[in-house]
């Protein structure tokens, strides 16, 4: 599969886990398995798809897909903070936007 088609389907899945995990904080609790599997599917689809775009780049596992991984990893979690913890959505909402800010500077500035 090309490197276009692995960014395509990257992007896509990373929409999918970010409208899914805000969509999670508002939700009524009997969303709670469906939204559940569909953020782990995406998460899982941006994971594997972010790892074959290294390796056909032959990158490596270089220092920033590292911190990209960890802010993935966090962002995976917060949809079931969010059905668990309701008294504390505004800083669960903060905390996957900086999360998902971090992942995208790590990609466009590489800085390590």
């Amino acid at each position: 599969m090309s490197l276009t088609a692995l960014l395509i389907i990257h992007l896509s899945a990373v929409f999918v886990l970010l409208g899914y995990t805000f969509y999670a904080f508002g939700a009524p609790i009997e969303t709670k398995r469906r939204v559940m599997m569909i953020t782990g599917t995406a998460l899982l689809v941006v994971l594997l798809t972010g790892g074959a775009m290294l390796g056909k780049a032959h990158m490596g596992f270089p220092g920033w897909a590292i911190v990209k991984l960890v802010c993935l990893l966090g962002l995976g979690t917060m949809a079931s903070f969010a059905y668990r913890r309701r008294a504390q959505a505004d800083a669960f909402m903060l905390l996957t936007l900086a999360l998902a800010i971090i992942a995208v500077v790590m990609v466009l500035v590489r800085p390590f």
